[in-house]
């Protein structure tokens, strides 16, 4: 058998092993690249899903106790690093997927090179029409209708990525704020940050920068006036009788219930009423209510406020996920977020809230828990990993220590006990705060 026999015969023998393995690579190389398009559909979409949740949809997720929503909200405290290490690790997928597409076409469409135009056209079109529909259409278009859904599903593989590439997007990140820098870009936060150093501003001016900082991320529910606190006049009341409630309470707009809070039939102006004084007890009033505003407790004020300026109302009845009422919120409480408290005539000049020591303050059961942390000077999410869903101080207690307290019994939570001093029947109306470690 000459040379060329031997040779042919060899060849003959070894090529279904050759096939095989050529086979197995081309399979091998379909599947790494349907996974990286996998990859990056979830990235992408990710991108939109991430970073279209309002506020509301962020605070409603601290409520949430699954993994999914608790990496969510975490992932988004750091939101230019994320976006970055999602921009990197996106890009490096479809890097891949252009690399590899590549030699899978040159081994299912071997041609030669005179055809090479031919070749590199094909390449172009196969590569840019999965990268467009699956790297960006499809997740996107998806990711927008169902920014929830999809930044749940995809949160456990953001979070591997974010690891991955957060140093390298941290670096990156700074290295744009130098460039943006130079060219003369500046950011409110670093001008809160030098007119927060200029020793030349007053505390006052200070607080008042402090509230426009944070104005933008204040839920109706921070600042609203929570059910307890809520002065209505029932539906069936005469008329003399609205008169004299009226005078009693001092408020220019009440709100008015047929059977409790939770029906809120309409709004009576004071201005309204003047006219018809002189009127007698049978006066048909109900014909003066006005159309009450409703809003939801997760509402931001910063939306709030441009409602009212809209509608020319400066009040609004709050109500909860199940439609019940949780409080009011009026033009008043949303300017005290930025300029401090508005004191009138009518307010009350003396408070059971007062600081007794450095350690040691006294407030009432029904001030908000923000407002306390305000008075003893600690950051207002505290207490957020023990509030559950309370708003007051009463709340607080009540949620930590899991039935009703009797009088000068402690409640202790981290640094700080809570003594009760006053009870009324099933409220507590005035506690002690003592912190225990400065």
């Amino acid at each position: 058998m000459d040379q060329v026999s031997v040779d042919a015969f060899i060849t003959l023998l070894w090529s279904p092993f050759f096939l095989a393995a050529n086979l197995q690579g081309t399979t091998f190389l379909v599947i790494v690249i349907l996974s990286l398009l996998i990859i990056s559909y979830f990235l992408s979409g990710a991108v939109v899903a991430f970073f279209s949740l309002s506020h509301r949809d962020i605070n409603m997720l601290k409520t949430k106790q699954g993994g999914s929503w608790k990496r969510i909200v975490n992932l988004l405290e750091e939101p230019k690093l994320l976006l970055g290490s999602l921009r990197i690790g996106n890009a490096l997928v479809n890097i891949t997927i252009i690399i590899l597409s590549n030699f899978l076409i040159d081994q299912l469409l071997p041609l030669k090179n005179s055809f090479w135009l031919i070749d590199f056209s094909i390449k172009v079109l196969l590569v840019t029409f999965f990268l467009v529909l699956f790297g960006e259409v499809l997740p996107k278009v998806y990711a927008a209708q169902n920014n929830l859904r999809f930044a749940r599903d995809a949160s456990y593989m953001v979070e591997i990525v974010h690891l991955l590439f957060k140093r390298a997007s941290s670096w990156l990140i700074g290295m744009t704020d130098g460039i943006e820098r130079s060219f003369g870009t500046d950011y409110a936060g670093n001008q809160f940050e030098e007119l927060e150093e200029d020793s030349n501003a007053s505390e006052e001016e200070k607080n008042i920068l402090r509230g426009i900082a944070k104005f933008g991320n204040i839920t109706v529910k921070q600042v609203m006036r929570t059910r307890l606190d809520v002065s209505g006049i029932d539906y069936n009341t005469s008329f003399r009788e609205l008169v004299r409630q009226l005078e009693e309470l001092h408020y220019s707009r009440v709100p008015v219930y047929r059977n409790s809070l939770d029906e809120v039939m309409g709004l009576i102006h004071t201005k309204d009423i003047l006219p018809y004084l002189d009127e007698s007890d049978s006066f048909e009033w109900h014909t003066l209510l006005r159309q009450p505003y409703f809003v939801h407790e997760q509402k931001m004020i910063e939306d709030l406020l441009q409602d009212f300026r809209a509608r020319r109302t400066h009040f609004a009845v709050v109500v909860d996920e199940f439609g019940g009422t949780s409080g009011i919120v009026t033009l008043e409480d949303i300017m005290e977020e930025i300029i401090g408290d508005i004191r009138d005539e009518f307010d009350d000049e003396e408070s059971a809230n007062r600081k007794l020591d450095q350690n040691n303050y006294i407030f009432e059961g029904r001030t908000m828990i923000n407002d306390v942390c305000k008075v003893i000077g600690v950051p207002l999410n505290t207490f957020d990993e023990v509030r559950g869903e309370s708003d007051s101080l009463a709340g607080l207690i009540l949620e930590i220590y899991g039935k009703f307290p009797a009088v000068n019994e402690v409640v202790e939570v981290g640094d700080f006990q809570f003594t009760i001093l006053e009870l009324d029947r099933n409220r507590i109306q005035k506690v002690k705060l003592t912190i225990t470690t400065v």
